[in-house]
């Protein structure tokens, strides 16, 4: 395959760098092509967001201890032996990534307060394992729903949604015989957009240096729109914005960020000082992502799998009460609850007892489950010799490359 006009952009970019993407012909050909299909864009646009240049964001991040996992010892690479907690750190809003962060927290606080037990290896994939883990999710994405945006007009504040006073409180929403309907002003969003091009690598090094990288156009091909002369096509983030009411931090208005999907993932453990990379990942797949951070990461530390064990176990997808046509505030709207064949018949049979709406899915139907990659470092509690492992998602067409 050749595509010498995608060339060309890059022999733009590589002698005139942005100012050679956002003005100049690239930029007249975005603008054309936009106005071309309807849109409405100016080259100031593109210059504006130029002038803006690169937005420094900190991490956001939850420490999680439960599932007995803070009864385990590790090794330092210093030889020394601590307790064991690890921390997940994702990418702040407009980003999704709070989604992982707030399950794992309000099932942390559902084990504290006794309303789940401690999981065992032979819990992986229950039923009662699953309703904690679609409830906390589904209540992470009610939050989510309504206060992911552009953080520069949400009135929230990631810590507030983090915090362990309003994770208790969201977790009494939760209960262990049937499904609860956590509706924050809007539904969540539809698996139904997981179809999306998204490409995630993640590379470490010897010294424990670790990068978690994704990028995505969305939806199949982005617009499928291509600017002439350029060979890329327009991405449709902005298919993530909300058309109304007024009020709804996420609403559409120009030169704003809608929520975004993608979330790269990257766990320590250790605290302060003492802190070292335990894994980088992530999930490819829309609205999948959180989902999958969560249920990766409590496949290697609550039931003991390897990064490839980790991402080879079926998963479940939940529909986080997406409407249909027709109705919007109906107690019939679409909260379906997709799992993966793999998972026993029992199983999905006891989700239904609890009221969830199950749909298995088979053969390539699996792509609503994401594709994930792991690299591991893990230091040996017998020699302290630092092991790398790596895992690639059966899903996809990935691979691990030792270097």
């Amino acid at each position: 395959m050749q595509n010498p006009t995608l060339a060309k952009t890059f022999r733009t970019l590589a002698t005139e760098g942005k100012q050679g993407f956002y003005d100049g012909r690239i930029g007249n050909a975005i603008v054309d092509v936009v106005k071309l299909t309807g849109g409405f864009m100016e080259l100031d646009d593109l210059k504006n967001h130029l002038e803006i240049g690169t937005v420094e964001t900190e991490p956001i991040s939850l420490q999680f201890t439960g599932q007995n996992i803070s009864a385990k010892r590790i090794t330092e690479s210093d030889g020394s032996s601590s307790g064991h907690s690890v921390e997940l750190w994702e990418h702040p809003p407009n980003g999704q990534g709070i989604v992982a962060l707030m399950a794992l927290g309000i099932i942390e606080e559902l084990e504290k307060n006794r309303k789940i037990r401690t999981f065992s290896q032979e819990d992986h994939n229950s039923a009662d394992y699953l309703h904690a883990v679609i409830e906390s999710l589904r209540i992470a994405f009610a939050d989510a729903n309504w206060w992911v945006t552009d953080p520069d007009h949400s009135p929230v504040k990631p810590a507030e949604m983090l915090s362990r006073p309003y994770l208790a409180e969201r977790a009494k929403l939760f209960d262990a015989s049937k499904v609860g309907r956590p509706r924050n002003g809007q539904p969540g969003p539809s698996p139904a957009q997981n179809h999306s091009d998204t490409v995630y690598f993640c590379v470490t090094d010897k010294d424990g240096n670790g990068i978690s990288f994704i990028n995505s156009v969305y939806s199949g091909f982005g617009t499928g729109i291509v600017p002439e002369g350029c060979g890329f096509t327009l991405q449709n983030r902005g298919a993530n914005f909300e058309l109304g009411p007024e009020d709804h931090p996420n609403v559409y208005k120009g030169g704003k960020r809608p929520y975004h999907t993608i979330i790269p993932g990257l766990l320590t453990h250790g605290d302060g000082d003492k802190r070292e990379l335990h894994s980088v990942y992530g999930v490819m797949g829309g609205f999948m992502q959180p989902q999958g951070h969560v249920q990766v990461l409590l496949n290697m530390e609550v039931f003991g799998m390897s990064p490839q064990e980790a991402l080879d176990a079926p998963r479940i997808c939940i529909g986080a009460g997406m409407p249909g046509e027709g109705e919007e505030d109906s107690e019939d709207a679409d909260a379906t609850v997709y799992v993966e064949e793999g998972i026993d018949d029992a199983v999905v049979k006891g989700l239904r007892q609890m009221g969830h709406k199950v749909q298995q899915l088979t053969g390539f139907e699996r792509r609503m489950f994401g594709r994930g990659q792991i690299i591991r470092r893990h230091v040996d509690d017998l020699t302290g010799q630092v092991v790398y492992s790596a895992g690639s998602d059966l899903r996809g067409d990935g691979f691990a490359l030792p270097a």
